[in-house]
């Protein structure tokens, strides 16, 4: 049952909406991810900067990069090579750059509609631009719920069968075990709170990249003349030019927009639930921030592992392996085996940040409909369960289960976003005048959004002030 729901789903639906859409909306604005390309880099010049009782940009951009970068781009990306071909590789590049630009709106009208909760802080999401930028509580409901289904439970037995898998086979450590293991650890942190959780992902995530990227740049700087070659392949293989791929053009496409989807999440409706938390001076900063997170997590770091798994000359057409373990050996036949060891601890500290992000996005996509103490309790002892689930099962089922609720959340944020898209479009525009009027830090003015059902309590210091005043309400929401 789960092949024919994911065949309806990938083959049928969201090629065409995923492709489609981040097409669509990257002509109609004019090619934004591009465009503010370079501004993204200007976040990290908030790296030291701490806002007392507030995420800053920079945190919520960590946090997102932390849930991002995990399985997906060692386990995933070796699946989608086994099974699609080294010309998936294209086709998850393809969904990165033209998702960028989709997870340039979501993250945008996340910030837009968000909501000021009683400690203070913001709580925002695609649940929340449905409510009360569609007027459709029921199926901000039904997105919460596949949210909660989909990081809370589906991904989170992925994050966990895979690091299992991978201490298993370098250290030889049963399965069981690391998932009981995982288990403890993770029911200690979840009452940590996302504040705690970020600051954590801060420090650890650019650590946790650099390293990986050290890794791969070795390996590629050891196998240098045999770059070209590799290139050539993924781009021969994604079109079914290459003898050995032939006629796998379809598989390098879906496992492609799979793999591409559930690595780096541009329109899944999940970094928007952290894109809401930050503060900002203006929402499509934050989408211009997060679109920066999708870069990094495909075209940089799952591009790393392919190149690490087509250098190494270990992978070979039809061949059967456990995910991360070809990832393992890929680079223990380049530098050694002491490389083993390296990528099961660096999976180990991806799958540790991920595992409380994805925890996190649950609990997000629970409080929208429940405030109640007990079904948050009852969640995270499911959460742990799954975990420890996920642990001893195998890959197959694994993805299965979470390509599907992956699936079914996608459809339902995609079609949120392409009837809100006249709104994002207007609140880029808003933003692109203020940048072509010479303001550096646009801030958002909400007497020209009146129209819309947004919090008072979040945009009213900007409402109030008229926008020439714009560098003074800047310094303030800094300062706060």
């Amino acid at each position: 049952m789960l092949d024919l729901l994911n065949d309806l789903i990938w083959s049928k639906l969201l090629i065409v909406m995923l492709i489609g859409l981040g097409l669509f909306f990257t002509i109609a604005s004019r090619f934004v991810q591009f465009r503010y390309f370079g501004s993204m880099f200007r976040i990290f010049s908030e790296a030291f900067q701490r806002q007392p009782g507030q995420l800053s940009s920079f945190q919520a951009l960590m946090l997102s990069v932390a849930g991002r970068v995990g399985a997906g781009n060692i386990a995933g990306v070796s699946v989608a090579i086994m099974l699609g071909g080294p010309g998936a590789i294209f086709w998850m590049w393809v969904v990165a750059l033209v998702g960028m630009a989709t997870s340039y709106f979501e993250c945008s009208l996340a910030q837009l509609y968000k909501r000021r909760e009683a400690d203070g802080g913001y709580r925002g999401g695609p649940a929340f631009y449905i409510q009360h930028g569609l007027g459709q509580r029921w199926l901000g409901i039904v997105v919460s719920i596949l949210l909660l289904v989909t990081f809370g439970f589906g991904f989170n037995a992925v994050q966990s069968f895979t690091v299992a898998s991978s201490l298993h086979d370098t250290f030889g450590i049963p399965t069981l075990a690391s998932g009981i293991a995982l288990t403890v650890v993770i029911g200690l942190i979840i009452f940590g709170g996302i504040k705690r959780i970020a600051k954590f992902a801060d420090v650890l995530v650019p650590v946790m990249a650099f390293s990986y990227l050290g890794m791969a740049l070795l390996v590629i700087g050891l196998n240098i003349a045999e770059v070209p070659a590799t290139f050539a392949l993924i781009f021969k293989s994604a079109f079914g030019l290459e003898p050995a791929f032939a006629g796998g053009i379809g598989a390098a496409i879906i496992m492609g927009v799979k793999r591409g989807l559930f690595s780096n999440e541009a329109g899944l409706g999940s970094a928007p639930n952290v894109a809401a938390v930050a503060e900002v001076k203006h929402p499509a900063a934050q989408g211009i921030v997060q679109s920066l997170s999708v870069f990094i997590d495909t075209l940089i770091l799952c591009s790393c592992t392919a190149l690490i798994i087509l250098l190494s000359g270990v992978y070979q057409p039809g061949m059967e392996q456990a995910g991360v373990v070809l990832t393992q050996s890929a680079v223990a036949a380049v530098v050694g085996e002491w490389g083993r060891v390296f990528i099961s601890l660096a999976l180990l500290l991806f799958v540790f940040t991920t595992l409380i992000y994805n925890y996190y996005l649950g609990e997000n996509a629970l409080g929208f409909f429940s405030q109640k103490r007990g079904p948050v309790m009852i969640y995270r002892v499911l959460v742990v369960g799954l975990v420890l689930w996920g642990s001893v099962q195998d890959l197959g089922t694994v993805f299965a289960f979470a390509d599907v609720t992956m699936g079914l959340l996608a459809i339902a944020n995609l079609i949120a976003l392409a009837l809100l898209f006249k709104v994002g479009l207007r609140l880029m525009r808003d933003y692109d005048s203020q940048i072509k009027a010479g303001v550096d830090s646009p801030v958002f003015d909400a007497k020209q959004f009146a129209d819309l059902d947004l919090d008072p309590s979040v945009w009213g210091a900007q409402a109030s002030k008229p926008v020439a005043d714009q560098a003074e309400i800047g310094d303030r929401v800094h300062q706060r």
